[in-house]
C-alpha cells in the first residue's frame, strides 16, 4: 500500500520513484504527462486517482486530439496513464484499472533523422572553438565517438564508468532500458578517443566511478550531452540523431537487420525495423537525384 498525502492524493512522487529501470528523462516525462492528466482531470471535478472512469480517459485522449498534438507525443501520454494505472491498481492507491481497453495511435510517420556525411565529419573532426580547454575537447570527441561508432543511448553513455570500458578488446558495456547488459564494440577512433581521454579523466572527474564529467567535476548529464552538439554541430541537431545514424549507415552497408538490433539493445526486431524504412528512403532520394530518368 501507498501512503498518500492529502496534497498529494495521485501519489505521482511515489510512482516516479517505482519506475527504476527507466532513465531520469522517462521518468520526468512519464510524471508530468500523468500530472497533466491529473490537472485536466481536476477541472471536471476528478480530484482522486480513484474517482477515474475510461469515460474520462477517453475523452482527455480526445481533448488531446483537439490540440492537434502529434500522435506520438499522445501516443506516449496514453502509455504513461496505463503505466501509472497499472501500478495504482498494484499498490492499492485504486482498486481497479480504467486504463484497460485504452488505446492511442502511436507515431507520426516520421522517419529517424539520419545525419549527413559532410554534417557527422564537421561534428567528429571540425576544429575547436576559440579558447577551448584542452579536456574538454578530448572529452567530447569521446563522447561523440561513442554515440556514432558504438550507437549508445545519452542516457546509457551518461550512465558509464571507466571500468565499462575496455580499450584492450575494444568493447564498451552498457546498461540499457530494462537494466539489460550488453556489450557493444567500440570503433578505432573510439578507442583513440577515449584513450585521450581517460589520460586527463581524474584532472576533471574529482572522485567516483564516472566515466564522463562535467565543469564542475560531477557525472555527465543527458543536458550536458546536448550542450556538446550546440558546441560542435553544424547544424540543430539532438544526440540520438548519432544513434540513429549508427544504426543507418549500418544497414546501408549491408549490415544483417538481427545484428544491428542487437547492438542498439532493441527487445523487439520491430524496432529496428524502421531503420531499413529509412536505408531504403536514402537510396530511393539518390536515384531520383542522380538518374537522368527518374
Amino acid at each position: 500500500m501507498v501512503t498518500r498525502r492529502d496534497d498529494d492524493p495521485w501519489a505521482i512522487g511515489a510512482f516516479a520513484r517505482s519506475l527504476t529501470s527507466h532513465s531520469e528523462h522517462t521518468v520526468s516525462a512519464y510524471a508530468s504527462d500523468v500530472r497533466g492528466f491529473a490537472e485536466w482531470a481536476g477541472r471536471l471535478g476528478v480530484d482522486r486517482p480513484g474517482q477515474v472512469q475510461r469515460i474520462h480517459l477517453r475523452r482527455y485522449v480526445s481533448h488531446l486530439n483537439t490540440r492537434k498534438l502529434a500522435r506520438r507525443s499522445i501516443a506516449r501520454k496514453a502509455a504513461a496513464l496505463r503505466r501509472y494505472f497499472r501500478w495504482a491498481t498494484r499498490t492499492g492507491v485504486v482498486a481497479t484499472d480504467p486504463t484497460l481497453g485504452l488505446q492511442a495511435r502511436g507515431g507520426d510517420g516520421r522517419l529517424p533523422r539520419v545525419l549527413e556525411r559532410g554534417d557527422l565529419e564537421v561534428l567528429l573532426e571540425g576544429p575547436s572553438p576559440d579558447g577551448e580547454p584542452r579536456w574538454r575537447r578530448c572529452r567530447d570527441d569521446a563522447v561523440l565517438e561513442l554515440l556514432y561508432g558504438s550507437g549508445l543511448r545519452v542516457s546509457e553513455l551518461c550512465g558509464l564508468d571507466v571500468d565499462s570500458v575496455r580499450l584492450d578488446t575494444a568493447t564498451v558495456i552498457v546498461w540499457g532500458k530494462g537494466a539489460k547488459e550488453r556489450r557493444v564494440p567500440m570503433s578505432p577512433p573510439a578507442v583513440a578517443a577515449v584513450s585521450a581521454w581517460l589520460r586527463m579523466r581524474d584532472d576533471v572527474v574529482a572522485e567516483g566511478p564516472a566515466m564522463f564529467g562535467n565543469e564542475r567535476g560531477r557525472r555527465l548529464a543527458p543536458r550536458d550531452v546536448r550542450r556538446v552538439l550546440d558546441r560542435r554541430s553544424p547544424t540543430p541537431t539532438h544526440p540520438h540523431a548519432l544513434r540513429h545514424s549508427f544504426a543507418t549507415h549500418l544497414l546501408d552497408g549491408g549490415a544483417d537487420l538481427r545484428a544491428v538490433q542487437e547492438l542498439l539493445g532493441h527487445t523487439d526486431v520491430a524496432t529496428t525495423q524502421r531503420y531499413t524504412h529509412v536505408s531504403r528512403e536514402r537510396l530511393r532520394s539518390a536515384y531520383r537525384e542522380a538518374h537522368p530518368r527518374a
